[in-house]
């Protein structure tokens, strides 16, 4: 089969296309045809091998330890192990791919049957592909962190990015008044998905000292800890998701801060590192399924453009989720 594999960290172009073996399931685990894959902002960090963490967060210190790229995909049963029940071949499913060892920019994939979840009605492959880390992610942070209810406020920062514009979405269902802080070219989109409010960043400040939100959720990564408290109300929760910062700690030196600041001060701060949740992967879909979610896409690439993809997303001009497609 093709799979996009990296024998060694480096730029977006140490990337390529190569005939490898057909991965072998185990009894738990399921062999997926992929027909989409999501490219999220991680894929360029677990690329390049920086920020150095990384490499001693599991991922491989002197090369990736996983040499498939990918996490995120919607595809077809192909088969399944000796112990899986719940699937057949040629079930149309979901999920990821994290904790087999194997990537999803590939022809076929090898899965957990318990990260999997039948795709939703009415989506297409490439929309599905886009859910599972985006969907769950925004879920658990708004739901199960920010404990959001009907009234609060909520403020998501980075709101039209592929987590962004899920947590727009589910703040809504879940009876929020939100807003999204974006840049100028993504606005309207902000606004076509449900905000109640937007803030372009690039003219406006959102902790002015007046507006105070009981839970924000940034998704964007480059705001200290002083700069986002000065937005969020006394009581208030924030939820850091993922972070930017130097070559060598990232964004994890804030997301540390955060944890041992918090339980001296009234506000609560979360900096989670959240790993694959089926409860939350159903969830969504069932949102999805209801019609108060839909998956946000800015474009789709063939596999051999998978550097293409990363660079865009580099770029920072990504609205919604870019695709790869088989």
């Amino acid at each position: 089969m093709q799979a996009m594999v990296q024998d060694r960290y480096g730029p977006p172009e140490v990337l390529r296309i190569e005939d490898i073996d057909v991965p072998a399931i185990g009894p738990d685990e399921v062999l997926v045809e992929v027909r989409a894959a999501a490219i999220d902002p991680g894929e360029l960090a677990l690329t390049t091998g920086v920020p150095y963490v990384i490499r001693l967060m599991g991922f491989g210190f002197r090369k990736p330890k996983v040499p498939v790229r990918g996490t995120d995909f919607a595809g077809l049963v192909e088969a399944i192990g000796a112990s899986v029940t719940e699937f057949q071949p040629g079930d149309e499913v979901f999920g990821d791919c994290f904790r087999t060892g194997y990537g999803s920019l590939a022809e076929y994939t090898c899965a957990r049957a318990d990260t999997l979840v039948g795709k939703p009605e009415g989506l297409t492959f490439e929309q599905a592909a886009a859910v599972p880390s985006s969907g769950p992610t925004a879920l658990r942070a708004l739901r199960d962190l920010g404990e959001v209810t009907p009234g609060k406020t909520v403020l998501v920062i980075g709101a039209a990015g592929g987590v962004g514009t899920f947590a727009v979405q589910i703040a809504k269902t879940l009876g929020a008044e939100v807003t999204g802080l974006c840049s100028t070219a993504k606005m309207d989109l902000v606004r076509s998905i449900g905000a109640d409010h937007v803030i372009d960043y690039t003219k406006e400040e959102f902790a002015d000292g007046v507006r105070r939100y009981d839970v924000i959720l940034d998704t964007a990564g480059n705001r200290s800890l002083r700069h986002l408290r000065r937005g969020l109300a006394p009581d208030g929760t924030l939820v850091i998701i993922g972070g930017r910062g130097g070559r060598w700690v990232g964004g994890t030196d804030r997301n540390l801060r955060a944890m041992m600041l918090s339980p001296f001060i009234k506000q609560t701060l979360h900096a989670p590192f959240f790993k694959g949740s089926k409860e939350a992967l159903q969830s969504v879909k069932e949102l999805i399924e209801a019609g108060e979610v839909i998956p946000v896409i800015d474009r789709t690439y063939p596999l051999q453009e998978v550097p293409a993809a990363i660079r865009y997303i580099e770029a920072g001009r990504a609205r919604g989720k870019v695709l790869i497609t088989m």
